[in-house]
């Protein structure tokens, strides 16, 4: 099987070590991630006739790594376009993304945009998250389950146009996960959202980097500083098979999406009146 891995955090992210040591059994492995952390793209692709910067980092039997200066959607398409080309992948796996993708998250995710742009292709794809959003998260819940649930979903991946399965993982040790259930996109949004940065910095203790700090100081006159940090806040019609639901009462969601964005029930309403 040949597996293109990608992730939004970068190259270099824990999580992306820890997919990449669950998938090597599994077959080999094309590893092409983000230069740079890509969170919050979700199918935005690098474009408009803008040099890319691409680089083979390393091989080894069954792997291969590499990273591309741009968003991953574009690292699944360099993968499919020019590394594998004109051999066809057989599964895009995006993760492990550092923080959850459930809820409405999943709408702005590069984790899943990956895996949306893997059907794009009809490559069967999947998207995984641990819903922690330390750099130094613990991933060993997902290193020791995940293969159960691919062992199981692999030899039966829809061969429908555009499908793909975003796949998330409490912040718990792996014994205390209660199981696996099969979910709905929860539905969700954020209020608040801009916060004004040294305001946040006070409340937060949150500890900017060198480039952030590099960012504001080199201020144009007139310029304020915010910061996204919004209050999330979860619908009253979710239930339990909502997948924020299923990860706070302590199990792995699985949410089966789709790329055609169409609202069917929606169609059949308008066809009645134009």
């Amino acid at each position: 099987m040949r597996i293109i891995v990608t992730n939004d955090d970068g190259f270099n992210a824990a999580g992306l070590k820890a997919l990449v040591k669950v998938l090597r059994k599994y077959g080999e492995l094309t590893v092409i991630a983000p230069k740079t952390a890509q969170s919050g793209m979700s199918m935005a692709i690098t474009m408009g006739y803008k040099p890319i910067a691409v680089k083979h980092l390393s091989d080894k039997p069954g792997e291969s790594w590499w990273y591309l200066d741009g968003t991953p959607a574009s690292c699944v398409k360099f993968a499919v376009d020019n590394i594998l080309f004109p051999l066809k992948a057989d599964l895009v796996v995006s993760g492990v993304n550092h923080g959850s993708n459930a809820a409405t998250a999943a709408i702005y995710s590069g984790t899943v945009g990956a895996a949306m742009e893997g059907a794009v292709d009809d490559i069967p794809s999947i998207a995984v998250s641990l819903d922690s959003f330390d750099p130094d998260a613990d991933f060993s819940v997902v290193e020791q389950q995940l293969p159960a649930i691919l062992d199981k979903l692999l030899p039966r991946l829809d061969g429908r146009k555009g499908v793909f399965y975003n796949i998330n993982f409490p912040n718990i040790p792996a014994s205390e996960v209660k199981g696996v259930r099969l979910c709905r996109m929860g539905i969700a949004h954020w209020e608040k959202e801009y916060r004004e940065w040294n305001e946040f910095l006070a409340e937060s203790g949150h500890k900017p980097s060198g480039r952030d700090l590099d960012y504001v100081a080199g201020a144009c006159e007139g310029e304020r500083f915010y910061v996204m940090a919004g209050d999330f806040v979860s619908e009253a019609c979710n239930g339990p098979h909502a997948d924020h639901i299923a990860l706070e009462e302590g199990y792995i969601s699985i949410t089966p999406g789709n790329i055609d964005n169409t609202d069917f029930k929606e169609l059949e309403r308008l066809c009645d009146i134009i």
